[in-house]
Formats: structure tokens, sequence, C-alpha cells
């Protein structure tokens, strides 16, 4: 079936029941009315039509005063029989007055715009907590706004949700999909229809199952903490300020988007201090752009701020992060370039095997001089260690900072590296060249050691 926008598909004792003694107004699935609903514009007016025509039905007040095609009210004590019923009701908001005239309650008709699942399931959050909508698939359904059962305009004994409302759709492998009443310039809601536009589609950076990240590492080992003091965070020198830190637990870029966004799915405290945050409820934290993992200014309660930093993060995805900070401004780190040393067999089979990684040329300081200078990493720390059976090791380099021996930043690094194991490998080197890249690569061929005797 479809909904109902025409009111002869409406009779009563069918579709519409009417109690004149209570003053209700019953809607059920049953013959024409299924749970695609009927407008509220139809229902009047077939309720328009049965007042002129029932004698029965003349004798009593008409339950509604309309305001627009998707504004009405529910007069002199009229009210719909139940929730059932106020859940078939579509494409309007109303309003519920009693007999003395005083409002009692207010509904707002919501309406999502855009491309939705049919199977999606749609929640919002009206300060109380996640409530899903009636129906999975693209919105149109109306939600309490007000409750003052007595009338009396304080509200102690009810709710006031007017000035706060947010529509969500967050679904396993998907695209998020957010709407306030903020996004559609409204301050107060009313009893009327709202259009929200809310779209989600296939999120190619989630490739894991939530049973895969709620039980194994690196997930496992990840957090997001809402913290009530800013936390400083060093970015290229510079110190700046933020209020929500996700440990990332060396995870790539794409796994800790997947952990985040698992956890923005769950109906649960997900902050890791003491304090509690429900997950599906909180702001985004993380986008991707391409392959650019850009954090959010997120609500923070904790008062911290809103800027957000990922700590522990690896660091080959340095040069594809960006952060915002307390202030709202974007933070990256300068360009940190990548070079991969291979080692061939006879130094992977040296126990005994090192690498140590120079500038051949850093402002004069030459290698095979006594001043030649090892390259620092990003960290700080000399590019030089055992080789200890590996294939291959990896190193980052500081590209827009590095001043080491007064050479200029920014610039290519033409870089010799050596190897010399005892048992199985010779003395070997070979140059390179660290570009503004992440794909820098050297490879250390050693001829087999013949003639090495330690007795």
């Amino acid at each position: 079936m479809a909904l109902i926008t025409d009111p002869d598909q409406l009779n009563q004792a069918t579709e519409v029941t009417f109690n004149t003694t209570l003053k209700t107004i019953t809607l059920s699935e049953a013959g024409n009315l299924s749970s695609d609903g009927v407008t509220l514009k139809a229902l009047y007016s077939f309720c328009k039509e049965e007042w002129k025509d029932d004698a029965n039905l003349i004798k009593f007040e008409f339950p509604f005063t309309p305001i627009t095609d998707e504004s009405f009210e529910l007069k002199d004590g009229w009210d719909f029989a139940n929730d059932a019923s106020r859940y078939l009701v579509r494409t309007a908001g109303w309003t519920v007055v009693n007999t003395s005239g005083q409002v009692t309650q207010q509904w707002a008709g919501i309406i999502g715009l855009g491309s939705i699942e049919a199977d999606d399931q749609l929640y919002f959050e009206q300060g109380a907590g996640a409530t899903n909508v009636q129906l999975t698939g693209q919105v149109n359904q109306a939600v309490q706004i007000l409750d003052d059962p007595n009338g009396d305009g304080n509200y102690s004994d009810g709710f006031d949700y007017r000035t706060v409302f947010t529509l969500f759709v967050r679904e396993q492998a998907q695209t998020f999909g957010q709407s306030s009443i903020s996004d559609i310039g409204v301050t107060t809601m009313a009893s009327q229809a709202y259009r929200f536009p809310i779209s989600t589609a296939a999120d190619l950076k989630i490739t894991e199952s939530d049973v895969n990240i709620g039980a194994n590492t690196p997930y496992t080992g990840m957090s997001i903490t809402y913290n009530a003091v800013a936390q400083s965070r060093s970015i290229g020198g510079s110190n700046y300020d933020f209020g929500i830190i996700i440990d990332g637990n060396n995870g790539t870029a794409e796994e800790i988007y997947e952990f985040v966004q698992y956890q923005l799915r769950q109906n649960s405290d997900i902050d890791a201090d003491a304090d509690s945050l429900i997950g599906k409820t909180a702001d985004e934290l993380l986008e991707f752009v391409g392959d650019t993992l850009k954090t959010k200014s997120a609500t923070n309660p904790d008062g911290g701020g809103t800027g957000v930093y990922i700590d522990n993060f690896q660091t080959a995805d340095t040069n594809r992060i960006e952060f915002v900070d307390n202030t709202a401004t974007t933070r990256t780190f300068p360009f940190v370039a990548v070079t991969t040393i291979n080692f061939n067999a006879n130094l992977q089979n040296d126990a005994s095997a090192i690498y140590r990684v120079f500038f051949t040329d850093a402002n004069g300081n030459d290698f095979g001089d006594s001043d030649a200078i090892l390259v620092d990493d990003n960290g700080g720390s000399d590019v030089a260690g055992t080789i200890s059976a590996a294939s291959s090791i990896t190193f980052d380099f500081d590209y827009d900072g590095n001043v080491q021996g007064g050479r200029t930043a920014a610039t290519d690094a033409p870089i010799t590296v050596v190897a010399i194991g005892l048992d199985t490998g010779q003395y070997v080197s070979a140059t390179g060249t660290i570009t503004r890249s992440t794909s820098n690569s050297v490879s250390l061929v050693a001829p087999l050691e013949r003639n090495y005797e330690n007795a």
C-alpha cells in the first residue's frame, strides 16, 4: 500500500474510528490504511465529510481547526486515542487543546529529505537520549515536542523539547547523516512539518566488521577521551590545545576511523575517563576527504574544548592527517618523508650486521670525512641500528624542518647508507635521496663474506 492522501480511501470503523464520548480519533492499520500512514490534511478532509454527512457526528463539536496544510489544532478536548494512531499521521504537526482552551500537547511532523536505504534505522535526540523512528527507511513521522498534561504552562509534569531536536542515521559501513533544527534555520519548533536534509551512502573507508572492531587489535587498544581541561599537543614545534583526544594505538588512519565510527554508533558510554557520554548521540569526530583523515570540531560536554587530536597514529600517516584545535583552526605537521632501506640475505643472515644513514653532503659535512653527520629521524634520533634479520627497515624524516649541519630545510637530502656484518655480510654502501615523498627507498646488497674469522 501507499501513503493515503485522498480522503476517499478512508472509512469509518475501518481505518478511522470516532469516539464522541471520549473525544478520541483512532487510526487502525486496516482496509486501505497501512503503516505508510495518512496525511493529516487527508484525515482532516475526511472528518469534514463525515461531520457533514453523519447525523450522529454533526451533534458534536468538530475536532479540528486548520492552520495550514501541514499544521492543525485538535480542539475542545479532542485527541488521538493513542500513540499508534499518532504515528500513522504523516506530513503535518498539530496542537492539542483541552476543553478550557489550554495547550496540553504539541507534535511536529519530521520529514527527511535525501537518500536513505530502506532498512536504515533513523533515530532522534531531544535532550533525553536516543529514540528510534517508528519505521526504517526515510522518516515521515510525528514527534511530540511539548507535553503539559494539565495545561498550566508549567512543564515540570511533562516536558518541553521545542528547542532541541537532532536527527541521526548511523549504519555500519555507511557514511553518517545528522541534521538538527539549527541546520534548517529553526530555534524553537512549533506544531507543523519540518524537513531535514539527511542522507547516507557507502563508506569506502570501512572494511572491517563490527565483530572484529569490537574484539581485536589494534581496535581494542584505542580510546576516546573527552577532557575537562584542554590538552596541549605539539605540532611542528608549536603547542595547540585540544579537548577531545583519540588514542590510535598505532593503527592506520583507516583503522582509527573505523574504531571511532564504531564507537559513535554505540548506545553506551564511549568516554574513556570517569565521565559518561553516549556514543550514538555524540557529535562526529572524524571525516575522510579523499585519503586525508580530518578531525572535526565537536561538542565536548566535559568542557575542555571542541578540538580533536589523535595520539599514537602510525608515523607513515603523518602527512595525511589534519587536526582541528580548540580555536577551530586546522593544524598539520610539517611534511614527513619516509624512506625504506632494503637488505639482502647476506645482511639479514648476519647476526652482527648494523646499518647507518649519513648525509652525503650536509652543507659541507660530507660522508667520507670525519665531520660526516648521521641523519636524524622525525623524532630526533639517529637513523642507525642493527639489522636483526629484517628484510627492510623504514625511517621517517622531517623534510620541512631538518636543518642538521646547516642544511636547508624543505629540500631534497642526498644520503649514503652503509651496512656491515661479520660472518656473512661484507661492508656495503649505497646512495639515495630523501625527497618529499613517503616512498623513498635504498637497497643494500652486501657481498657474501668468505674471509672473516674470529676463532
